[in-house]
């Protein structure tokens, strides 16, 4: 709705009946604005507490389960010496990092020096944790007599002692699993959980002593909210009674017409014949885009784009239309030759790659169709020939792709002929379009042409 249309529309401004009211009643709101706000800060630190110890817990769990992960990978490898295992652990250790980036996230959390000094207790047994993973594969890697230099560098860099050295394959097999199964391994996870689970006994403390006082504060701003809110019921009942001729009664009629999908007629005050005009263009336009989105929804069940009846139909909705636009009428060359030579299969490869090629290669509100066996078309909104360079650079870039295919596909190319509209799908645009295909065809195909350019 334009500035002028605006202008046009009557009724009385609601803000014009009520300016007294109002008046009256906006040092209430100020100060009920202010009380809620203060009400929501405090719910907000009461939330953020909660969810601070929420989110401790689950990173506590997410170091548990990563440090089980690693233990259960290092153990398995220790059993049965399967290379796999030990590219699984450090993938954990490099890539999902879940115990290092759950110990990151706890970090964020801390406040008080003890809670810290927890964590880093947690930080410090878990590096030696992992030291003491690595040492056992250094020494199931030895005893398997595995090549090290498939083996991560971690694992290369960890040196034995020569007590370890001198052990015989069993041993060292032997040694390997006493680290990681024994009493030792098992009171250095149980270091780990319990710096964890006096960390977070360290957060449930702060988190109760925020609670309380949010509590507190929130029970006292709201008392002197229920004292606003019975001094505003008296002026808002006043102000009801002022507005129930122009809002209640025209939104009664606005709603019977919404739901039975009329049109709304524009009564009452100024704001709402204002929102009556606007739904009413708002529906209109919205019962346009319907019309258009169901046109689109027929596709071609190969390419998955729009097939020969949907770009028939697209045809007669945008011949009525003022918008400039462009005709693509693009050619698949020697697309027989592929089916011969790679069969049928193949063609429709090349033909959904095609497809895929040209809906990527343009704007979402631009249109894909086939509308033959090698035979697609494009429609470019909103273009005009001065643009006609964008055209071009996008059927190089089409032909380069299409020259360079993936996925064992065969080499293709597209002949392109475009024409150009400067009011709508007009009736002559797919021939000229046509025309300029063949001259694309004249000249041995892969390119594309213009019409009206000299051949």
């Amino acid at each position: 709705m334009n500035p002028e249309e605006k202008k046009r529309i009557g009724g009385v401004r609601l803000y014009a009946v009520n300016y007294i009211m109002l008046t009256v009643t906006c040092v209430f709101y100020a100060i009920l604005i202010f009380a809620t706000v203060q009400v929501a800060r405090k719910y907000d630190l009461l939330i953020f507490a909660t969810e601070n110890y929420i989110a401790c817990e689950r990173d506590a769990f997410l170091v548990n389960d990563g440090s089980d992960y690693l233990t259960e990978q290092v153990r398995l490898f220790a059993v049965t010496g399967e290379e796999q295992r030990v590219a699984d652990y450090f993938e954990e250790v490099h890539v999902t990092r879940r115990r290092d980036i759950a110990l990151e996230e706890l970090g964020g959390y801390v406040a008080g020096e003890k809670t810290r000094e927890y964590l880093q207790s947690a930080l410090d047994y878990s590096n030696q944790l992992m030291e003491r993973e690595i040492y056992a594969m250094r020494l199931v890697a030895e005893a398997m007599a595995y090549d090290l230099q498939s083996f991560p560098e971690e694992v290369q860099q960890t040196e034995l002692t020569s007590e370890d050295c001198a052990l015989s394959r069993d041993g060292k097999l032997e040694q390997a699993r006493e680290m990681v199964f024994g009493e030792g391994y098992q009171r250095e996870k149980s270091l780990i959980m319990g710096s964890i689970s006096y960390f977070l006994d360290s957060i449930v403390e702060e988190t109760k002593a925020a609670q309380a006082s949010s509590r507190e504060d929130l029970e006292r701003i709201m008392v002197f909210q229920r004292v606003l809110l019975s001094g505003m019921l008296v002026l808002n009942g006043i102000m009801f009674a002022l507005i129930v001729v122009l809002v209640v009664r025209p939104l009664r009629a606005y709603v019977r017409e919404i739901q039975s999908e009329q049109k709304i007629d524009a009564i009452g005050a100024w704001e709402l014949r204002y929102l009556a005009n606007s739904y009413n263009d708002v529906s209109d336009v919205s019962a346009a885009n319907r019309e258009l989105l169901r046109y689109r929804a027929e596709h071609d069940p190969l390419t998955g784009i729009i097939n020969r009846g949907g770009f028939e139909q697209l045809r007669r909705i945008l011949k009525g239309q003022t918008r400039p636009l462009a005709l693509l009428l693009v050619d698949v060359d020697e697309f027989k030759e592929v089916n011969d030579g790679f069969g049928h299969e193949m063609g429709d490869r090349v033909l959904k790659y095609v497809a895929e090629i040209l809906r990527d290669s343009f704007r979402a509100e631009d249109y894909a169709a086939r509308i033959g066996g090698d035979e697609f078309a494009v429609i470019v909104t909103d273009i005009t020939p001065a643009f006609r360079h964008v055209i071009s650079g996008k059927i190089e870039n089409i032909n380069r792709m299409l020259g360079e295919p993936k996925d064992g596909l065969p080499a293709a190319s597209v002949s392109v002929g475009i024409a150009f509209s400067a009011s709508g799908f007009s009736e002559d645009l797919f021939g000229r379009a046509d025309g300029a295909l063949y001259e694309v065809k004249k000249k041995g195909r892969c390119g594309y042409h213009f019409d009206g350019e000299e051949a």
